[in-house]
């Protein structure tokens, strides 16, 4: 079992350099053991998991240390800090023997070029969606962005730093069983397009565990049209027991109703306060 290496001085885990400086101070030793520890204490460094790295991605063992620096040093151009590198490679370790050229440069351009994210925000779209580089941009990220610019996530409402996630999502098991449900509600493919736009977490929700749920409370408790839906689809991503359900059930017990925007958007003392407001106003009126 791997236990927290003691290096001796020489370590570059103790360096005060920087991975691209590290790289022209590599020791000269020709010890296969104390090499193999060094690249395994500058894993810890990272807070990666040594025992899950070398697990899920043997191939590892045979990878040099400069080859680690290079890739932590690549990642840190990017405008991605230490620690959030750490999570990326512990979450990930088959990128610790990628080709930073062959497979993490191109994933990079295509951000860049196709899908049209700034560079100040490659670093909040890889934190946020780590697997976008252990993608291909082939097979999954430009078909998926295709099928997303065609549903009319362009201009104004194009793919961000906080919507990459949609890119890693099948579109034949994650997005069109949504759509083919919204479809059954009555609703048009322009109505779902603008819908889904609006409220892209609509496209990841589950169906039977979300969608579902949400619309018989709507219909058969709330008794509200649907017409509201199209109007606030963001509806959906409120939790139904924790907000939907009590919020509704405190509107019935008053007497009140509310836009589902405004019974929802708000934060639970903001609509406390808008209770007793419009308490405060329906006594006067009766007064």
């Amino acid at each position: 079992m791997l236990t927290r290496l003691q290096l001796p001085p020489t370590s570059l885990s103790s360096s005060p350099l920087k991975p691209s400086q590290q790289l022209s101070h590599l020791p000269t030793t020709s010890d296969s053991g104390l090499l193999f520890r060094q690249k395994l204490f500058h894993l810890q460094d990272l807070n990666v998991n040594p025992h899950k790295a070398l697990h899920v991605n043997p191939d590892f063992r045979s990878t040099p240390l400069s080859s680690l620096l290079s890739l932590e040093s690549f990642f840190l151009s990017l405008g991605l800090s230490r620690p959030a590198l750490g999570r990326l490679l512990d979450m990930h370790p088959i990128l610790l023997t990628s080709d930073i050229h062959a497979d993490i440069q191109p994933i990079i351009d295509f951000l860049l070029l196709e899908v049209g994210i700034p560079s100040r925000d490659i670093p909040k779209s890889i934190t946020r969606c780590p697997r976008l580089l252990v993608s291909d941009v082939i097979h999954q990220l430009r078909p998926t962005f295709d099928f997303l610019r065609e549903l009319g996530f362009v201009g104004n409402n194009r793919i961000n730093c906080q919507t990459t996630l949609l890119l890693v999502s099948s579109v034949e098991r994650t997005f069109k069983p949504k759509i083919e449900y919204l479809n059954s509600l009555g609703f048009s493919d322009e109505e779902v397009e603008n819908m889904v736009v609006r409220s892209p977490g609509l496209l990841t929700f589950s169906v039977d565990n979300n969608l579902i749920p949400k619309v018989e409370f709507f219909r058969e408790e709330m008794k509200r049209d649907l017409e509201e839906l199209k109007r606030f689809p963001q509806y959906f991503s409120f939790s139904l027991e924790k907000k939907i359900k009590p919020r509704h059930r405190a509107l019935v017990e008053h007497g009140f109703k509310l836009p589902l925007s405004k019974m929802l958007k708000v934060s639970d003392g903001e609509f406390n306060a808008r209770l007793i407001e419009m308490r405060l106003q329906l006594l006067e009126r009766t007064t």
